[in-house]
């Protein structure tokens, strides 16, 4: 094992669980890579909240791969998990999935129109890419792969032969009365539910005993192809194993020391995983983490197999801005793949390492958007010059970088909802958007788009899909003749001071100077008066101003930031739509 230094970055909580792995690791597994673990279930749409289960364990590892380390992190594709039910609103499925329900997820069809050979395969695909942009370095495992070829057949006959130890376990939770008091959150993940259902004991006859007895493991049926079976019979010696299937009445006898057509059910499946790949972290959300659910119970039977329950934290629910909480067995949740369209990943990776794991956030897809980014490029701006705070510096160097190096980046990084405004009045005009953004600064022109890549890109993609039609800007065609003649005398002296000052002030900043100056002067002030040196009414002649302005630019009220629309309008059109 290296020996290296600990991080200076103990401010923050990865530090502090890589210096928990690192010891329970050389306490467990010496010598050995670390080991930690995220599952996901491909039984849908693998949306942002499933995502923390991987971000969690992935910047742990991270940090242990700093500290000179080697890691293994392990995503297990849950893909041979039963598909429970058509999920409604995904494109090319329609209730005739409804047949499948029963099956391996690798053996239901894909939605229609998909390139992937299975359903499994379909959403597994979109995250997949997911985390090679967000620079996540992971070993997959097929479920479906581990069981189909027999790799877990000794923990299978283990667990057949212990189902008595097994059944004692979970009889702890079947029998105790319930408390009254409502779980944090109700379960959402799909292996959960797999355990409400797959961890009762069986109860058919079998001729002799009268029962029997509670079995561990549940056969795909070789005639309809469905989990919907009953066993009826094992024998520990010859492991023989006979089932029935409630859904087409098929029966067969097949020894399991053979027999590859099954797995084991989610509370004992997943600590055998614990116990076989030597997992040291893995965390676990408040679903799996309530009294009697799959972690709880999961940490007495991975003893059964030979292995300890790996640490790791109970994780919150991620949310969206204006949306309920994510379920992935539903259609239109947002995945990674959604937010990577309208945020770097960077800002992503900076969301999930900024809150510990039990502290609960949300991802925005609404105009909250714009103040993210206005905060994350002041951190940038303070983590440049020495300023920033030591917890924001490991989060800031978490999202740009990982072990294998820097993500990534948008060489010249303007403000978001500079770019978005841009590309909400240019409308997919470059050539328009390129000279609206060279004036922004004069001194240091923009010489090409792909400068402001992939932030322009992004911000144009949000303004497209996820701001509504009516709140996209529009610029008049001709002056509103009928505002213009209206004017009182204070407004046209308004409109002359801006006019008279736009040339010499046509830059970002000199443009948000000259809009903000203007009240000032005709108040009687200097332009470079501050707040501190003017009186409260100031305010209210200057949102007065601003609404003028809107309204004889683009026909509303409000709008994107004048100093960017007057930019993107370009002088000459300006003085038009201003009656010059």
């Amino acid at each position: 094992m290296p020996i290296v230094a600990q991080s200076t970055e103990t401010t923050d909580w990865v530090s502090r669980f890589a210096d928990e792995v690192i010891e329970e690791s050389e306490r467990r597994a010496p010598g050995k890579p670390v080991v930690v673990a995220s599952g996901l279930s491909p039984s849908g749409p693998i949306h942002l909240g499933n995502l923390r289960e991987v971000m969690t364990p992935h910047l742990v590892a991270d940090e242990v791969r700093r500290r000179g380390y080697q890691v293994r992190h392990l995503i297990s594709w849950d893909d041979y998990d039963r598909y429970r039910k058509v999920p409604n609103g995904i494109a090319g499925v329609d209730e005739s999935w409804a047949e499948h329900i029963g099956k391996p997820l690798t053996s239901v069809p894909a939605p229609q129109g998909s390139a992937y050979p299975n359903w499994a395969e379909h959403f597994k695909a979109a995250m997949i890419e997911s985390l090679a942009e967000l620079g996540v370095e992971f070993d997959g495992i097929s479920q479906t792969a581990q069981y189909t070829s027999g790799v877990y057949r000794e923990q299978v006959l283990h667990a057949m032969k212990h189902r008595g130890d097994i059944d004692a376990i979970l009889a702890q939770y079947r029998t105790k009365p319930k408390t009254g008091k409502k779980p944090q959150q109700k379960a959402v993940d799909e292996a959960e539910l797999e355990a409400e259902e797959g961890s009762g004991a069986a109860s058919e006859d079998d001729g002799s005993s009268g029962s029997a007895g509670y079995f561990p493991y549940k056969p795909y049926c070789g005639g309809c192809g469905k989990d919907l079976t009953t066993v009826t019979a094992y024998d520990d010696d010859t492991t023989e194993l006979t089932y029935t299937c409630n859904e087409c009445g098929f029966s067969e006898t097949v020894r399991l020391s053979e027999f590859n057509r099954g797995k084991l059910v989610w509370k004992v499946d997943w600590p055998m995983r614990w116990a076989y790949e030597g997992v040291i972290f893995e965390p676990s959300g408040v679903d799996h983490s309530s009294p009697g659910s799959s972690f709880q119970v999961g940490g007495q039977i991975v003893g059964i197999f030979g292995g300890k329950q790996p640490i790791g934290p109970m994780y919150a629910f991620v949310g969206i801005s204006g949306m309920a909480k994510m379920s992935s067995s539903r259609g239109g949740v947002p995945t990674p793949a959604d937010a990577l369209k309208i945020m770097e990943p960077q800002i992503l990776r900076w969301l999930y390492a900024r809150r510990r794991p039990n502290q609960s956030f949300k991802i925005a897809f609404d105009q909250e958007i714009q103040r993210l980014y206005d905060e994350w490029d002041k951190l940038d701006g303070k983590v440049t010059d020495g300023s920033a705070l030591p917890g924001d510096i490991a989060a800031h160097s978490r999202a740009v970088r990982t072990a294998a190096g820097e993500l990534p980046r948008t060489p010249r990084p303007l403000p978001y909802r500079t770019l978005a405004s841009v590309a909400d009045i240019t409308a997919g005009h470059e050539d328009q958007a390129l000279r609206i953004l060279s004036e922004l600064d004069p001194a240091n022109p923009l010489g090409s788009l792909d400068e402001a890549r992939p932030r322009y890109d992004k911000a144009e993609a949000w303004i497209n899909t996820q701001v509504p039609a009516d709140q996209r800007t529009i610029v008049r065609d001709e002056p509103d003749a009928e505002l213009l003649k209206s004017l009182d005398e204070a407004s046209q002296q308004s409109v002359r001071l801006l006019l008279d000052g736009l040339a010499e002030h046509w830059s970002l900043d000199g443009l948000t100077h000259l809009v903000y100056g203007v009240p000032k002067v005709q108040a009687g002030f200097s332009a470079d008066a501050t707040p501190k040196e003017l009186p409260p009414e100031i305010k209210t002649a200057q949102r007065t101003f601003f609404a003028l302005l809107y309204h004889l630019l683009v026909g509303r009220d409000t709008g994107p930031r004048l100093p960017t629309l007057l930019l993107a309008v370009g002088q000459e059109r300006v003085r038009a739509l201003l009656g010059a």
